[in-house]
């Protein structure tokens, strides 16, 4: 499923090509992807702009200059695609957005979704998110404070929504790797510690920042010529590399935690 550093790329890429160009086609092959009929959807997109991208956690948000937007939430193995009609990637396509020529793909969309929204909306469909891991407001401090009281595992507590918005399984995994914990150590025995709780705050913000420079993880360009999506999967530590030797040496072992997968490397990794 696609992160913040996923989404954070997909932001940062799309705001270079698709901001102020009109609309000019809507095709949905999948209603079930979107809130309204499809005629209501056709009819607030054509010959409307995206004025501004926003990133909320795992969403992403298209600002119109009509005051609507639309949230996208692109799930397990949902993806983008930036290119034309000679361009379209072999997937399975649910939407498709033609900006003069030059079409958005939504791909995988099987539990993602597109929603035409307004502000208002927007605001109330995102009000449980937990805050921004990269906020540049997100102090030691306030890391520690979202912690306090919190009982549970790591790994869960990482990739729950309404602590911190936008981690999920593999960059949980990263953090616990590079903070040196399991990621089944208790987040009450962590909180106990402020040296502990340090080394979880350098971990969330290192391994996010880096794999966001990197592209994060998907393995499918953005669009033709695209070097950067992806750039992270190469440098993951321990997420997805069961059986194999992590960066300490260790062999990495996958485990399963609450109903989700975790992966750990033994030798680096100990209980908080």
């Amino acid at each position: 499923m696609p992160e913040l550093p996923e989404m954070e790329n997909y932001r940062m890429l799309l705001s270079k090509q698709i901001l102020d160009i009109p609309i000019t086609g809507v095709t949905v092959n999948r209603e079930k992807s979107i809130n309204t009929d499809v005629h209501t959807f056709e009819k607030h997109l054509l010959s409307a702009t995206v004025v501004y991208l926003e990133r909320r956690g795992k969403h992403l948000i298209f600002h119109l200059n009509t005051g609507g937007r639309l949230i996208l939430h692109l799930m397990l193995g949902g993806l983008l695609y930036l290119g034309t009609e000679e361009q379209r990637p072999n997937r399975t396509v649910q939407i498709e957005l033609d900006f003069s020529g030059v079409k958005l793909y939504f791909i995988g969309l099987r539990l993602g979704y597109l929603h035409l929204l307004t502000a208002k909306e927007t605001e109330e469909a995102l009000s449980d998110l937990g805050p921004d891991p990269l906020d540049r407001r997100m102090t030691l401090e306030k890391f520690t404070e979202r912690l306090k009281g919190r009982r549970g595992i790591l790994k869960t507590t990482l990739v729950n929504q309404h602590i911190f918005s936008g981690i999920g399984n593999c960059y949980s995994d990263e953090i616990a790797y590079i903070a040196g914990f399991t990621p089944d150590s208790k987040v009450q025995n962590i909180v106990q510690s402020p040296e502990k709780v340090e080394k979880l705050y350098h971990a969330t913000q290192s391994v996010l920042r880096e794999a966001t420079a990197e592209g994060g993880y998907i393995e499918m360009p953005l669009m033709e010529g695209d070097t950067l999506t992806g750039g992270f999967d190469r440098q993951c530590r321990v997420y997805d590399r069961e059986g194999e030797k992590s960066p300490s040496g260790g062999t990495i072992i996958k485990v399963e935690l609450a109903g989700k997968k975790a992966f750990y490397c033994p030798v680096h990794q100990h209980d908080a």
